[in-house]
């Protein structure tokens, strides 16, 4: 608000106002006239404002042009009650008027006087727009850190919590991984990087899915087939490998086919003992290292509970072995996949489907294989577990390659008609060679249809 200096009472009618000797001759200049015709010819102009400002009124008198003086009442207000005086300045400063439009006005810079009444000398007002107004300068009673465009912080010191490596650290992209986009990359010394492609981004994702958590509870998937050599133990391997590579969890794959099982010969690693020995040791095993002594583990994050090599031995092991070496493995691991048998009517299937939070149904690329399958699910529905049908995933492993006849789109087109999810292994040689599997001999498109099958697998197992 500018200072209004009252002027005394009984001045000279001919006395004209004080001013600057720059001011009158800027004015004299202008107008063309002497700086004594200019007080001469204000005395007049002069004694209406000051009885306006003695009665609390304001007003305006430009001097841009002595000889265009307009009254306090012909201009507009500016932002409300504008005013205007004549101060006395000192001899090197220029007589300036004061303009006030309200609290969205700013002065301008380097117009202070030498005086010691700063408010009451001629500082400049500039009139600007609301918005930047309020932006420019808080209004009264307004809370600073509520302001646009501040950084709100905390009062006083910062924890030591507060330096992140988000915060601290400048996030750099990461290099292709592969391709022709890596060699540009590692051409230009890193100054070109287009990024990884689509392809890699989605296989990403899809790693992101697997390596999601599950919860406290064990999580129990059952890979199932009615007919033999369709791939059965291989695709439990591939899962639980690729389950096991990409989870920071613990995953087992055990072995519960009456018969001889092959799952320790698919699996890298051997173990001295059996599922079998680890029931009669059930109540003597107590710790995590303990049961390390009968699963397999060499080359892979993947444990291995292998069966008895004799057929007689492995007879015996029945659905309340099935449910007493499960308890156990439920202590120490997160996801239990099982190797079942052929038999759907064996005892211990019935643990089996009892326990299972989902179920992988593997198919062959025959017609017969194909057919088996099919038959496996409406045994599953005329059982009641219409719920494992609804969320199971069908494997159709293609072991004979694609040089068949039979349209292998119109068995996966059927699948889909019954239950979610449908995944196609293609064939490889590795995986032909009826030996130890190992990831990183995969095809590359053998390799993605793995992990396609272990997200859909944890998808299942989120909901479950």
């Amino acid at each position: 608000m500018t200072q209004t200096n009252t002027p005394k009472p009984g001045p000279r009618p001919d006395r004209a106002p004080s001013f600057s000797k720059g001011s009158a001759a800027n004015a004299a200049g202008e107008s063309g006239t002497s700086p004594g015709a200019v007080s001469a010819s204000d005395a007049s102009g002069v004694a209406p404002a000051a009885d306006a400002a003695a009665a609390g009124e304001i007003s305006v008198v430009t001097v841009s042009d002595a000889q265009d003086r307009t009254s306090a009442g012909s201009l507009p207000a500016v932002g409300g009650t504008v005013q205007q005086e004549w101060v006395q300045q000192a001899p090197a400063t220029a007589a300036i008027p004061v303009v006030t439009a309200g609290p969205g006005s700013v002065s301008a810079p380097g117009t202070e006087p030498a005086g010691a009444d700063t408010e009451a000398a001629g500082t400049a007002a500039v009139d600007i727009a609301p918005d930047t107004a309020a932006a420019a300068e808080p209004v009264p009673g307004e809370d600073v850190k509520d302001l646009p465009g501040r950084r709100e912080r905390p009062e006083g010191p910062e924890p030591a919590s507060a330096l992140t490596a988000d915060r601290l650290l400048t996030r750099a992209a990461a290099a292709p991984v592969s391709g022709w986009r890596r060699w540009l990359y590692q051409a230009t010394l890193g100054y070109v990087n287009l990024g990884d492609s689509d392809q890699v981004r989605i296989q990403r994702a899809m790693e992101h899915r697997i390596a999601t958590r599950l919860g406290e509870r064990t999580r129990y998937v059952p890979v199932l087939s009615r007919k033999g050599g369709v791939g059965k133990t291989t695709v439990t391997t591939l899962l639980g490998m690729v389950l096991a590579e990409l989870r920071e969890d613990r995953v087992i794959a055990m072995d519960a086919n009456p018969d001889r099982g092959t799952l320790s010969d698919r699996s890298p690693g051997r173990a001295d003992f059996t599922a079998r020995q680890l029931v009669k040791d059930r109540f003597t095993v107590n710790s995590f290292a303990q049961l390390s002594n009968y699963t397999a583990r060499d080359g892979s994050r993947l444990d291995v509970l292998a069966s008895d090599t004799d057929p007689t031995v492995a007879h015996a092991f029945d659905d309340a072995d099935y449910r007493a070496v499960t308890d156990i493995l439920g202590r120490y691991y997160s996801i239990v996949l099982t190797d079942s048998g052929t038999g759907m009517v064996h005892s211990v299937m019935k643990g089996t489907l009892e326990k299972a939070d989902a179920v992988v149904l593997v198919s062959g690329g025959s017609v017969d294989e194909a057919r088996l399958a099919s038959e496996t699910l409406s045994w599953l529905e005329a059982h009641g577990r219409q719920d494992l049908v609804a969320k199971a995933t069908v494997v159709i492993n293609m072991a004979a390659g694609n040089r068949t006849l039979v349209n292998i789109d119109e068995i996966e087109e059927h699948f889909l008609s019954r239950v979610k999810n449908v995944v196609r292994i293609p064939h490889d040689r590795h995986l032909a060679e009826g030996s130890r599997i190992r990831l990183g001999q995969l095809k590359p498109a053998t390799r993605a249809a793995a992990v396609e099958l272990a997200a859909l697998v944890v998808d299942e197992l989120q909901q479950a």
